[in-house]
């Protein structure tokens, strides 16, 4: 990976009566960094940053995001461009080789794509092992951690084209695995992957479609998967992608670190936000209710919240909102959403918080979460696999991130440190004695 990294002077840390340099550096947009790596070295001090929410833990050339702003580049394109006007799948040959691709390249990537979709027969058993009542996320860890044991040819790291067919199998194949894990909750049998088809709808068809007669794809519900896709296939340094990251440096094969990623998407505070949102409308139940829930959530004694409205990162309009917003409605028209109370809280829900000055004022948006949980839920979804959907998008960016990563010579083994709060040294008192 070629170094992007700018010096651009120091700074002075001053402690008691002595002064360390510290290198200030940046990148090709947003702010710049204190490079603080010998830092420990010079003074025997660490710095102390719970959630490393102002450490840059990595150099990337993949994903940047301006919160105050509300903007979202893949590789520098806006996520509103490449959502309108690109597939998924190019949008993943985009974040896997930093450019756009063109025709020929697109069509061999597709290709490549498309004949990785099926999965090993014996691997298909391997669903056997888990109660008919797992959770589709419990399912996908386990699934996917499994495809290191069924797929030895593509695990060396530091084989360029191991992690290349690593790479594609892991797109290729997690569609499948996440409608198998869905068939199998609701007691269906698998159906398998349709090479004819493109990837949302090949996808939407392998959830939905019966052998007791023909499935066709509704073109409205697969561009919009086809967007949510492009809309979550990265997101920077979050969680799950970190998770990718501290895995994938101690030299974990691939299927593991995005199986650890997996897992961490799974957390309520992560992945599990749509949910959380979808939740929130069924307790509100009905339009007739929601002047008395607004009322609680401005109510400075009420614990009630507002799910799926503003964003940890993005201080303006989530820039991904606004394109899941009109395919949000545009599948609420295709299955006529006033035939559905939730919906219709939803987008009542929607007209007030965009109208009303406290929301506005306290910049409390609809986000991504709030429009795609809505949307999911139109398209035939259960709420337990919405994140499993998430966990099919956002592969492609774990897989990217990981791969930078390990082309990255800068990148160690990750070590973060700690305050240390515990009991000093003392000896030890046997046990007769206490």
């Amino acid at each position: 990976m070629d170094n992007k990294i700018k010096p651009k002077g120091s700074a002075t840390l001053t402690l008691g009566d002595k002064a360390y340099d510290v290198p200030v550096c940046g990148g090709s947009v947003g702010p710049d960094v204190l490079d603080i790596r010998k830092l420990y070295a010079q003074s025997g001090l660490f710095t102390y940053d719970p959630g490393f929410t102002s450490t840059a833990s990595c150099e990337s050339q993949i994903t940047f995001i301006d919160g105050d702003e509300g903007i979202l580049l893949y590789r520098g394109y806006p996520i509103d461009q490449l959502a309108e006007q690109s597939s998924f799948i190019e949008v993943c040959y985009l974040l896997l080789h930093g450019a756009l691709p063109t025709q020929a390249q697109l069509a061999q990537f597709e290709h490549s794509i498309t004949r990785h979709t099926m999965v090993h027969e014996q691997l298909s058993r391997f669903y056997q092992g888990f109660r008919r009542d797992a959770h589709p996320m419990a399912v996908m860890v386990g699934v996917v951690g499994a495809l290191s044991a069924f797929y030895h040819d593509s695990t060396d790291i530091n084989d360029p084209h191991h992690r290349m067919v690593a790479s594609h199998r892991l797109i290729a194949k997690l569609p499948t695995i996440a409608a198998m894990a869905f068939k199998y909750t609701i007691g269906q049998p698998f159906v398998y992957p349709l090479n004819s088809l493109d990837y949302a709808s090949n996808f939407l068809r392998m959830c939905f479609a019966v052998p007791a007669e023909d499935y066709v794809v509704n073109p409205v519900m697969a561009r919009a998967m086809d967007v949510f896709f492009t809309l979550h296939a990265d997101h920077e340094q979050n969680a799950s992608t970190s998770t990718v990251r501290l895995a994938g440096s101690s030299g974990a094969n691939p299927f593991a670190c995005i199986a650890s990623g997996i897992a961490c998407l799974w957390g309520p505070s992560h992945g599990g936000a749509n949910e959380a949102a979808l939740r929130m409308l069924e307790e509100i139940g009905t339009v007739a209710n929601i002047p008395a829930f607004i009322a609680k959530v401005k109510d400075p004694n009420s614990d009630v919240r507002l799910m799926g409205f503003g964003h940890r990162v993005y201080k303006n309009y989530d820039p991904r909102a606004k394109v899941m917003q009109k395919l949000c409605h545009a599948v609420l028209k295709e299955v006529g959403a006033d035939n559905d109370p939730l919906l219709q809280v939803a987008v009542e829900l929607e007209r007030i918080a965009l109208n009303d000055d406290y929301f506005i004022k306290r910049k409390l948006y609809p986000n991504i979460d709030f429009y795609s949980g809505i949307t999911l839920k139109a398209m035939g979804f259960p709420t337990s696999m919405f994140t499993a959907l998430f966990a099919v998008a956002r592969t492609v960016g774990w897989i990217a991130q990981w791969t930078e990563m390990m082309e990255d010579e800068a990148q160690r083994i990750g070590r973060p440190r700690q305050i240390y709060t515990g009991a000093a040294q003392r000896d030890y008192i046997s046990l007769d004695k206490r």
